[in-house]
């Protein structure tokens, strides 16, 4: 059974429209991204992040994007 605190973050994750993604990908690359994010600073997450927003932007048909 789950604790209090594991509930209430699933709950939070719910309510804030979180889900949890898994990829399979090269432990090298995967080693090599970890490095670079900390020496840029952020979290892994952030990046990825950051990237699938800009990517979106990039790519995603103009109908979409209201140009």
């Amino acid at each position: 059974m789950a604790n209090a605190q594991t509930k209430a973050s699933a709950e939070y994750r719910k309510r804030q429209g979180i889900i949890s993604k898994n990829f399979k990908l090269k432990k090298e690359l995967c080693d090599e991204f970890a490095e670079a994010c900390a020496a840029a600073g952020i979290s892994q997450a952030e990046a990825i992040k950051e990237f699938m927003t800009e990517f979106i932007k990039e790519h995603q048909p103009h109908e979409k994007t209201g140009e």
